[in-house]
């Protein structure tokens, strides 16, 4: 965690001028069938900016976590993820993620991906 703080720090000091504030809201769901099972909604604030040919993104803030029969709460997360122009036509982009969880292991995750536009 610590780790991460360092890096965000880092990249937040050393963009130029040109960055750029955000805020995201996104709901997540989970069901089983029509059965619904559980729902996380993040309400971030992000920056984002281009660093030569790579593209970067750091947000957090809290995350509403509402489960099937169980009260809700809310907890810090946070994202950082980026992409690269790998030619005109593919784009390779990565995240990390983390969310803190009350009496319980911290979640974190991860995506790697690539896009080809036609």
């Amino acid at each position: 965690m610590k780790k991460l703080a360092l890096v965000l720090a880092t990249t937040l000091v050393s963009t130029p001028a040109m960055a750029g504030p955000y805020v995201n809201v996104e709901s997540n769901s989970t069901s089983v069938g029509n059965n619904f099972q559980s729902r996380a909604t993040d309400l971030h604030v992000g920056y984002e900016n281009e660093l030569g040919a790579l593209a970067y993104y750091v947000q957090g803030g809290k995350t509403i976590n509402a489960t099937d029969g169980v009260d809700s709460e809310s907890n810090f997360s946070g994202k950082l993820g980026g992409s690269v122009a790998a030619t005109e036509k593919l784009g390779i982009y990565g995240e990390v993620s983390f969310s803190q969880v009350e009496d319980a292991d911290n979640n974190y995750g991860s995506k790697l991906g690539a896009k080809y536009s036609f």
